[in-house]
Order: structure tokens, then C-alpha cells, then sequence
């Protein structure tokens, strides 16, 4: 690995994660050692530790890294969970649930961009990746424990509600277009606890629940 990704990781974790107040030394350590430069195109790798969304096509984005690390820390991974991720893009944070969790499925509705997403991940040998509708999450793996949603949907699928453990935990962008609020919803029995967190801006979701 390049020394001066090494160096990039190491700031970005230390002003971008923790400087933000997220301090799980777990979460922190899977952040410097995952390779985001790899996960964005060619021409874009010298901005990949930058704080912010980079394009990588299809009108998709790969999220700002402090985005990637709270979604992935409201999940409460201690590592033996089975996690699903609704909206594979660029494969990165599939690579961070890969190192946080078990087992992880992750679902693309674009072929081209889950053909490319799964080479990166063939690194990742629990990361099992899918071409789908993701709005309607992923049946033939459910129950999960940690359900993470990278795009934004105007309301939050029961598909994916369903498919939570008891105590189960999902992270979704709920809103309009170019406008949201990041959901934490909890499962209790038949019962689900939403909380509304930050305002955030993900592209839409597509497929049946989505835009």
C-alpha cells in the first residue's frame, strides 16, 4: 500500500472520524486499514481521503467518509452479526461491514457497477454480493441483525423493517430529493423505534420502494 495513503487514512480517521466524536477504537482501526483509494476511480484516487462524496458513475457516489463510519457505528457491531447493505456502489462500505461483521450481503440494482464492486470486494471472503432490487432487501439471507441503506428513500421499505432481527438495527436516508434525515429504526418484537438523527444528502434510491 502506498505510503502516503497510509498517511491520508491515518488523517482522515483522526480529523474526520474522531475529531467528529466517533471514538470506538474497532471502528477507528477497520477505517485506517481499508483501502478507500481503490474504491474510487483512477482519476479521483489523490481526493479519496478528502471529506466528501466523489462521483463513480452511473450518477451514483461513494459517501463522505465521516458518513460511512456513523452509519456503520449505529449499527453496534460486535462481529458475529449478519448484516445487509442496500445499494453496493463503489463496494467501500460493504469492505468496512466485511471487517465489522461476520457476514455481509450486499445488493446492487446496476450490473455494471456490482460486476465492478465485486472484484474489488473478492478480497472480503464474507462479503456476498447481489444483483437485485435492494429496496426490497434480501429474503434468502434474512433475518439480519444490521440493515445500511446508501441511498435515499421517501419512506422506509417494511421490506427491510421485516427483515430485522428482534433487536435488530436499520440505517436509512428518509426524505425528498437532495434532502433527507438519516433514520435509526430499532426492532422490538412486532414493534419498530425510529429515531431521526443528522440531515443528510444520498442519491435517490431506486427500485419498487424507492424513486
Amino acid at each position: 500500500m502506498n505510503d502516503q495513503f497510509e498517511f491520508d487514512r491515518r488523517q482522515m480517521v483522526e480529523d474526520q472520524i474522531l475529531g467528529r466524536g466517533l471514538r470506538d477504537p474497532r471502528l477507528l482501526a477497520v477505517f485506517e486499514s481499508v483501502p478507500r483509494h481503490l474504491f474510487v476511480p483512477q482519476e479521483d484516487r489523490y481526493l479519496a481521503y478528502a471529506d466528501g462524496p466523489l462521483s463513480i458513475g452511473f450518477d451514483q457516489t461513494i459517501s463522505q467518509p465521516y458518513i460511512v463510519a456513523l452509519m456503520t457505528s449505529l449499527l453496534h457491531l460486535e462481529g458475529d452479526e449478519r448484516v445487509l447493505e442496500v445499494g453496493t456502489g463503489s463496494g467501500y462500505q460493504a469492505a468496512i461491514l466485511a471487517r465489522m461483521a461476520e457476514e455481509v450481503h450486499t445488493v446492487e440494482l446496476l450490473p455494471e457497477l456490482a460486476a465492478r464492486a465485486k472484484g474489488l470486494l473478492s478480497e472480503y471472503p464474507n462479503v456476498f454480493c447481489h444483483v437485485g432490487d435492494g429496496s426490497l432487501g434480501w429474503q434468502e439471507s434474512a433475518p439480519y441483525d444490521g440493515i445500511i441503506v446508501t441511498a435515499a428513500a421517501p419512506e422506509t421499505p417494511q421490506a427491510l423493517l421485516d427483515q430485522l432481527k428482534d433487536g435488530g438495527r436499520l440505517v436509512i436516508p428518509v426524505g425528498r430529493r437532495g434532502y433527507q434525515k438519516l433514520e435509526l429504526w430499532t426492532r422490538q418484537g412486532n414493534q419498530f423505534d425510529r429515531d431521526a438523527l443528522i440531515e443528510v444528502a444520498f442519491v435517490p434510491l431506486r427500485g419498487k420502494h424507492g424513486w
